[in-house]
């Protein structure tokens, strides 16, 4: 069972989470941390050292929220290509219905961070290999299974997919149109049915 101290941190993650993934690092400050969480000053301090540490836990957060989401959505399909459509399904209309507050937290993160906080950074381009390396693994499955062809380069399509959906997320945030979204992901459906699979 969570001690006190350790319930406090995690709730203050859980309130700063959004803030930061909405507003970006420079934009969320101390304060909007204190409103969120009705804590005074102190309250965050005792339990976190800086405004860093606190972003940090909030984008671990955020991802990990995200990875369990797609992975109870992936985990259970059986075939490479149940999966990889299980992933394009969980991100339609993910711009005006996402599962974390203010959308995707590797976009959001890494745009912010890019060259101003290396820590952000870092953490971002971690989560980003891991997302593509699980992408990698899923298309391995499939050419183990004969679900694809046995030349296929499994990183450069793990690579492709994954920057076609966020990029997709992108476009779609920006203009305030989902439809673009589900389009490119009907696209890539179509391509995996069309090209990969047997």
């Amino acid at each position: 069972m969570a001690t006190k101290a350790e319930r406090t941190r995690e709730f203050i993650i859980e309130k700063a989470a959004p803030l930061f993934n909405k507003k970006g690092y420079a934009n969320t400050s101390m304060q909007d941390i204190m409103e969120a969480t009705g804590l005074a000053k102190g309250g965050l301090y005792g339990n976190f050292k800086n405004k860093d540490e606190i972003a940090t836990a909030a984008f671990e957060y955020s991802y990990q929220r995200l990875k369990e989401d797609l992975g109870a959505r992936v985990g259970p399909k059986k075939t490479a290509l149940e999966k990889l459509q299980a992933i394009l399904q969980y991100y339609r209309n993910y711009t005006v219905n996402p599962p974390i507050e203010g959308g995707c937290p590797l976009i959001n993160t890494g745009v912010d961070a890019d060259d101003n906080y290396p820590f952000l950074k870092k953490k971002t381009k971690e989560a980003l290999l891991e997302m593509l390396h699980t992408l990698q693994r899923i298309f391995k499955k499939g050419v183990d299974n004969g679900e694809f062809a046995p030349d296929l380069d499994q990183r450069r399509e793990a690579e492709i997919f994954y920057a076609q959906i966020e990029g997709a997320i992108m476009m779609a945030k920006v203009s305030d149109d989902v439809s673009l979204l589900n389009r490119m992901l009907d696209n890539l459906k179509d391509r995996l049915k069309d090209i990969y699979a047997r």
